[in-house]
């Protein structure tokens, strides 16, 4: 496969080739644009192309003709649509350390699209904590032997390639998305690809710096409050940690999904939890959190994950209730005793886990991770389109400054998203 420097528009379906031939390309499909109609009945081509006597002649010169007109017109042919680029620039991990270990080197090769795959040309990524953790090591028994490795979940862009399976995005079109946490090839690329599930319209509301910052972490959210915890109308949330990314955009999610939401965030977030719509919201920092919260709740999703806000979160929680934390410890075992021995044992925990407090409390306890969730991403961009889920972004800094952006978010002088820009 090859790649474009932006994108191409071909021809429309006449173009295609006719019947026994084979197509011009493999793993790449585009979108026709209507402004470059058939030949007119009179034009040399068509001349050209009704005077060709039937067969496998026939067709090979109606598909010359057909690159001819292509030619005459400005496209390129389909053979040579993404033939710009194989290889791009990237953001590259080549040992596991702080910011400083951040390279941007040209030439990192682009892999072949597969059928349902599609190639996004990176306009904006935002910064996860998954992103400085896995620079750091996190998750290194599986990415350790895979160095060096492009790291990024979110990602904004357009459309510039698309495999031989996927008929519902076009090359040009905006689209936004998130990569599944284990994913191999990160989004700090200016070329990236995803595969059908992770990518959706991106609504035209946004900009890829302010798209870029909400799928990854209202997936995760997504994941727990509807794939695991199945909220429904009338029912009670809590989030503890609201003010965060993915504590702002459950709030907003149980919001729309008609739940009566309460939250827990430091005294700079208050303000912002409360105008994403939660009912009560607690500083944690001057409040007793265990004292304050009301009632007992359906669902409580734990951001933060340390044994005070689990036993919090355990205890007013109502019978047939779920726990859901964002802090498992899946890769950390993994990390420490290796994957054939740490899997395991994280398996063990986590049941042995579920089995107490389902006993002692009558209540379900969950690790959450995102997972890739196209119905939920449709649903994520609706809502974002309608201004019923957002989360801001404090900053921006261009690709080439990553290691900046990265010490800026590790030591907490940015509180709230860091979004890298391509140019």
């Amino acid at each position: 496969m090859s790649l474009p420097q932006k994108p191409i528009y071909l021809t429309p379906s006449h173009t295609r080739p006719p019947p026994g031939l084979r197509p011009p390309t493999k793993g790449v499909s585009s979108r026709p644009r209507a402004s470059q109609p058939l030949p007119p009945p009179g034009s040399r081509i068509a001349g050209a192309a009704a005077r060709v006597p039937r067969g496998r002649g026939r067709s090979a010169m109606l598909w010359r003709a057909v690159r001819a007109r292509r030619r005459i017109a400005g496209a390129r042919p389909a053979s040579t649509a993404a033939a710009a680029e194989k290889s791009c620039r990237a953001v590259v991990v080549p040992r596991f350390g702080g910011p400083e270990v951040l390279e941007v080197r040209q030439g990192v090769p682009v892999p072949d699209l597969k059928p349902r795959e599609v190639l996004v040309r990176t306009r904006a990524v935002s910064i996860n904590p998954l992103d400085l953790r896995m620079r750091s090591g996190y998750g290194r028994s599986i990415f350790g032997p895979l160095l060096p490795l492009i790291i990024g979940r979110d990602i904004s862009g357009e459309v510039a390639a698309t495999g031989t399976s996927t008929s519902s995005f076009f090359i040009g079109q905006e689209v936004f998305g998130a990569l599944h946490p284990t994913a191999l090839r990160g989004t700090y690329a200016d070329y990236a690809i995803l595969s059908l599930d992770e990518l959706t319209p991106k609504p035209s509301t946004l900009s890829h710096a302010e798209a870029s910052a909400i799928p990854f972490a209202a997936l995760t959210a997504w994941r727990a409050l509807h794939g695991t915890a199945r909220i429904s109308e009338g029912e009670r949330v809590l989030v503890i940690g609201g003010g965060g990314a993915v504590g702002l955009a459950a709030v907003q999610l149980a919001v729309a999904a008609g739940c009566g939401v309460s939250a827990t965030c430091g005294a700079q977030s208050i303000e912002r939890v409360m105008g994403a719509g939660a009912e009560q919201v607690i500083d944690y920092t001057n409040e007793d959190t265990e004292a304050a919260v009301k009632g007992k709740f359906d669902a409580v999703l734990d951001t933060i994950g340390v044994p005070e806000t689990e036993r919090i979160g355990i205890n007013v929680l109502r019978r047939g209730g779920h726990y859901m934390t964002l802090q498992g410890e899946a890769a950390a075992l993994a990390d420490r005793y290796g994957l054939a021995v740490g899997l395991p044992a994280a398996t063990a925990v986590l049941l042995k886990k579920q089995m107490q407090y389902r006993h002692s409390h009558g209540i379900e306890y969950w690790w959450t991770y995102m997972r890739a969730d196209a119905e939920g991403l449709h649903e994520i961009g609706r809502l974002c389109g309608s201004g019923k889920l957002q989360i801001p972004v404090e900053k921006t800094f261009p690709i080439n400054q990553v290691r900046e952006a990265h010490m800026a978010k590790e030591k907490k002088l940015v509180p709230g998203k860091v979004v890298l820009e391509f140019d």
